[in-house]
């Protein structure tokens, strides 16, 4: 089994508010991500696939393919977009790193395991300091 990975970015706008709570609590709980006028982060997002290595290719998957994959399905869903209000399958979720990374997860896995390797996990990075990985799983 072998282990390849493939890096996109993209810009996107957030507010982390919970509405059943009042100002201050939200403010307590999430600081500055509460602003009213919302904020942005340049994430970055590592997509690990595994799998055998195809002997008359030498790849576990076409590099190219899985790139223009993400590009098509996540990050121009998601690029320049306000991710409380412009992207269906989040409205309504809190748009936590968390979220993002379960939500990117769930459009490539199917498509990845079409493409004959398996996804291993998703990692989103939304600054230099702060993080998630996700391994599949709910």
């Amino acid at each position: 089994m072998i282990y390849i990975t493939r890096k996109e970015h993209f810009n996107a706008a957030h507010k982390l508010y919970n509405n059943s709570w009042d100002e201050a609590k939200n403010t307590a709980v999430f600081g500055k991500c509460s602003n009213k006028n919302w904020h942005g982060h340049n994430y970055e997002l590592y997509v690990t696939v595994k799998g055998e290595v195809n002997k008359d290719t030498g790849f576990v998957v076409n590099l190219k393919d899985l790139g223009d994959l993400i590009k098509t399905e996540v990050t121009e869903v998601l690029d320049h977009k306000n991710l409380n209000l412009d992207v269906p399958g989040l409205i309504n979720i809190l748009p936590s790193t968390e979220n993002l990374a379960i939500f990117i997860w769930d459009i490539l896995m199917p498509r990845i395991e079409k493409m004959g390797a398996q996804l291993h996990n998703v990692k989103l990075c939304e600054t230099e300091n702060n993080f998630v990985e996700y391994f599949g799983g709910k």
